[in-house]
């Protein structure tokens, strides 16, 4: 007969670990979408900057705001992988606070008095590649016969 704390991994449920795994996968989509949004700025913004392409509206829309969609697309992402870094303390709270606080104040001071949006979005890029580290840090963890 095998009771809870048997079927516990180093402290961790198994729906914990569960939610702990469901939220890496969403945050390895949201990396993924910032590569993309990476991309897209050199690709695009190379391309128009060719003397040929310089008037296509397309090309500006594409270099311009198509990788601002895709970290805006990632914030809700990553703002799920704060929750559960932070329900699971896989991180000091502290720092999920800080990760987050600065970029969001950066973004809404950005859009509020710059009226520019790059620095704060620029500051989301690094919060999702942080929670990116502390997800492989706890597999690794988990993954450690020594401990």
């Amino acid at each position: 007969m095998t009771t809870v704390s048997d079927q516990k991994q180093h402290g961790f449920a198994p729906l914990a670990i569960e939610r702990i795994r469901g939220a890496q996968r969403v945050n390895r989509i949201a990396v993924y979408m910032l590569y993309a949004a990476m991309l897209a700025f050199i690709l695009f913004g190379t391309i128009a900057s060719i003397k040929r392409f310089h008037d296509s509206q397309l090309l500006y829309q594409l270099y311009f705001t198509l990788p601002y969609a895709l970290i805006a697309l990632t914030i809700p992402i990553t703002l799920y992988s704060a929750f559960i870094i932070h329900r699971y303390r896989l991180s000091q709270p502290s720092m999920v606070a800080l990760a987050i606080g600065v970029s969001t104040i950066v973004l809404v001071g950005g859009l509020l008095f710059a009226d520019t949006a790059w620095l704060g979005l620029s500051c989301w890029l690094g919060v999702a590649f942080l929670f990116k580290a502390n997800f492989k840090r706890f597999f690794d963890f988990l993954a450690d016969p020594s401990t």
